[in-house]
């Protein structure tokens, strides 16, 4: 029986998605939710109103629906925010899957966007239109670049490496750094942080 596990915001976990952070998985649209939404409730109120982590299919309708996404991104005031983090999958179609997960940042600062890929070039086509959609939200002609990322060396780790440079970046701003210490996220932490999501997911699971 594929029983719930967690209900955290609008994240529902099942015990077959908390099975994926098993090594050799690829990590699901469920799953790069939750911890994105995780991540988010970790902020401190200061830290949330400048970053918003934004959901796998809330990327994917940017990607191939960028003439509708300025209505419906509205209320989240995208062009206000300092970081914007969205999952970037090589899904053409509008539903989640695909078989790569990449992660494109906006720094509204310095008004650029910047994508991490763990396998290089792979997702890069897929993040340039998300980038160019939305642009049209953000306005003016912000900066694409493919940012050197930390890389995988193996075929299923692209979603845990997608959690774990967001999660970087989110620790990169509130520190005011500009270093966000990718050079740690080896292949050795990738597999320690796939454990250690299963514990943050065991533990919010015990205390309803």
């Amino acid at each position: 029986m594929d029983r719930v596990v967690l209900s955290f915001g609008d994240s529902l976990l099942r015990s077959s998605d908390v099975a994926l952070l098993d090594a050799p998985h690829w990590l699901n649209d469920n799953l790069i939710g939750f911890t994105f939404e995780f991540l988010a409730s970790t902020l401190s109120p200061s830290t949330a109103e400048k970053i918003t982590l934004i959901s796998p299919e809330v990327s994917q309708f940017i990607k191939c629906c960028g003439k509708e996404a300025p209505d419906f991104l509205h209320p989240l005031d995208l062009p206000k925010k300092d970081l914007i983090l969205l999952p970037v999958n090589d899904n053409a179609g509008t539903q989640a899957g695909g078989s790569h997960w990449s992660l494109l940042a906006y720094f509204g600062g310095v008004r650029e966007f910047l994508h991490y890929d763990s396998a290089p070039g792979t997702n890069s086509p897929h993040a340039q239109q998300m980038a160019r959609n939305l642009t049209s939200i953000l306005g003016g002609n912000p900066r694409y670049q493919e940012e050197e990322a930390p890389l995988q060396y193996n075929s299923y780790d692209c979603g845990m490496y997608v959690v774990c440079v967001a999660q970087a970046l989110c620790e990169q701003y509130f520190r005011g750094c500009n270093n966000p210490g990718l050079q740690s996220i080896t292949p050795q932490y990738v597999t320690q942080m796939r454990s250690e999501w299963k514990e943050i997911i065991r533990g919010i699971s015990s205390h309803p």
